[in-house]
């Protein structure tokens, strides 16, 4: 340490009073000190004042620069020493040695920025104000094709330091994207693939711009699909698989990439690692299995991606997806009926997956899963039953299956994101099914269930499929008996709340099923549409401007079939129906206009 403390004395001595090999001599002590204790000498260096001497040492035409920017990339591995190296001044000679032809200080130089921006704003922001980006990008540019050690390490370095200056900022990693960096890290991957350090550095930097927005097209206009499934299909260790994935993950969120995945044959490569690890118990295994599997389910989120891997169901991906759900792994169940979700996506693919016994198998999968089984299986698999009731065809199929049988055994499940599918199921099975409604509806389980849910005001989604499952039980079943269970259970109230909601849809469906219950069993529901103030909320929709057309058409259909009622039509007639339906007789829409007619000649008559 006395020949640093030496060094550090010469270096403060005027250059006109030094030789370049004192000078040369200084730098050598140094970076020996820096080598055996970089922390203590990285302290004694910014001690001494000299960090402000080195912006005059770098020169391109001195002999010494090189060393200097070695110096410089040492000590701005410390973090305390990063801003000191902004503040001497040294990033704007440092941006201006990128232009030099000598590979060495080009080395050093690119070391000494990128370990000045490393996790530092301030570093940063010098770097950015210098304009040192765009030189490194147009060094990548024209070093890309040659594939010598030397050129593969400043290769190396000048794309850690583009990793170091934007990384986690959304900013910096825009401004390099439209500099094009993409296209240039891309082409580096395909060149340099056999070089391990220089590809990591490429799937790092991957994966930080994958993350933005704005990548995702320029991405989707390379080959970097090709590049990545075929740098995966040679990686044995998990380490190296797992960064890739890391890449993958966030690019197949975009579909023409995923489209781009599945044809350059990635599919294949994850169904492998699934036939690999699925028996294994080991930690890196069951994770390589998740990861695989979950991404083989985004891929399938693409609408063009899952076409073409479902070939008419004939697929021979297809096929091993299916093969997952009657698996004993919660991973592989999970990730089939998710798949199957997928797949569900369109009436011809539901229509041949429930001709080939596919509600058969969801159902069996659904039963291992009652009794204390995996939530996110049996949401999957909801899921999945769910969207496979949505074409007409299908629906009467899966009721004679006993879907609805094996569904209602989780109406004791207090897991919301469970009921909320559960709900949505059956309300598609329903669908114009009278007798499956009417049978639904007459379960005084459900509709107690039902009606609880009706008021989870904490899970706004289950509360608004319970109302619209008790409004369908009634619009689908037009009958006493449903009617006669909901207004038992109380179900009347949140079928008047529903005429209020902020979801057209919804305000409609609550409607035309209170029409349904007051022409069919108004003596029944009498009291509980009074308490729920059912005329009140009427009148109010009706002297609304803006409700839609259909909402005011079907109030007034709902007053004339209130008029049975003595009470509630006294109700109408204290709240001067007859002013807010005289004036939409000139409404715009024609199917209001005739309905305030008619509305107007009945309120007349009656009084």
């Amino acid at each position: 340490m006395d020949n640093l403390s030496d060094a550090l004395k010469k270096l403060t001595i005027p250059a006109a009073d030094r030789t370049e090999g004192s000078l040369e001599g200084c730098l050598d002590c140094l970076l020996q000190a820096l080598a055996q204790n970089n922390t203590e000498t990285s302290e004694k260096i910014q001690g001494s004042g000299i960090l402000q001497l080195f912006a005059n040492l770098l020169t391109p035409q001195a002999s010494c620069t090189a060393k200097v920017a070695n110096i410089i990339a040492e000590v701005a591995k410390n973090e305390f020493m990063r801003i000191p190296c902004v503040d001497a001044g040294l990033i704007s000679p440092l941006v201006q040695l990128l232009n030099s032809k000598d590979q060495e200080v080009l080395l050093q130089t690119g070391r000494a920025l990128g370990n000045i921006c490393y996790d530092s704003h301030e570093g940063r922001s010098a770097v950015d104000q210098a304009g040192g980006a765009q030189i490194v990008i147009d060094h990548l540019r024209s070093l890309c094709s040659r594939t010598d050690p030397a050129n593969e390490k400043l290769l190396t370095v000048f794309c850690g330091m583009l990793m170091n200056y934007s990384n986690e900022n959304d900013s910096l990693q825009a401004q390099l994207i439209n500099m094009g960096v993409i296209p240039t890290l891309v082409k580096l991957l395909g060149i340099h693939c056999h070089n391990a350090a220089l590809t990591e550095m490429c799937l790092v930097a991957f994966g930080n711009l994958a993350e933005l927005e704005s990548s995702k097209e320029q991405f989707a206009s390379t080959n970097i699909a090709e590049e990545l499934v075929k740098l995966f299909k040679k990686q044995i260790e998990h380490d190296k698989r797992e960064m890739i994935f890391e890449v993958l993950a966030p690019l197949a969120e975009n579909d023409a990439i995923k489209l781009q995945l599945v044809e350059a044959g990635l599919v294949e490569c994850l169904l492998e690692i699934v036939q690999q690890k699925v028996d294994s118990n080991k930690e890196d295994d069951v994770a390589e299995l998740k990861t695989a599997s979950d991404l083989m389910v985004l891929l399938l989120l693409g609408d063009e991606s899952m076409q073409k891997l479902f070939e008419g169901g004939k697929g021979s991906v297809f096929q091993r997806v299916l093969s997952w759900i009657p698996s004993n792994n919660h991973q592989l169940q999970l990730a089939g009926a998710l798949a199957i979700a997928n797949f569900a996506r369109n009436d011809g693919n539901c229509i041949h997956m429930v001709d080939n016994g596919i509600v058969e198998k969801l159902m069996d999968l659904l039963d291992r899963h009652v009794e204390d089984g995996n939530v996110t299986v049996q949401h999957a698999a909801l899921s999945a039953l769910r969207n496979l009731a949505i074409p007409v065809v299908n629906k009467a199929k899966m009721l004679s299956a006993g879907v609805t049988e094996t569904v209602l055994k989780f109406l004791k499940s207090e897991m919301p994101p469970v009921q909320f599918k559960l709900l949505g199921t059956l309300r598609m099975l329903i669908d114009a099914q009278a007798e499956a409604a009417e049978q639904l509806g007459k379960n005084a389980k459900l509709v107690e269930r039902l009606v609880e849910w009706c008021e989870a005001k904490e899970h706004a989604g289950v509360m608004g499929e319970s109302n619209r499952l008790l409004s369908a039980l009634i619009r689908h079943s037009k009958s006493k008996d449903v009617i006669k269970t909901i207004v038992q259970s109380g179900g009347i109230k949140h079928l008047v709340t529903m005429a209020t909601s902020e979801h057209v849809i919804m305000q409609n469906e609550a409607l035309v099923a209170l029409a349904l219950i007051a022409a069919l069993e108004l003596g029944t529901a009498e009291k509980d549409l009074t308490s729920a103030q059912l005329v009140q909320i009427l009148h109010r929709l009706l002297a609304d401007e803006r409700s839609a057309p259909e909402i005011k058409y079907n109030s007034m259909v709902l007053i004339c079939a209130l008029m049975g009622s003595e009470s509630l039509y006294k109700e109408v007639q204290d709240l001067a129906f007859l002013d807010v339906v005289s004036k939409l007789r000139s409404h715009e829409n024609k199917s209001v206009a005739q309905q305030a007619s008619l509305t107007e000649q009945r309120l007349t008559v009656e009084s």
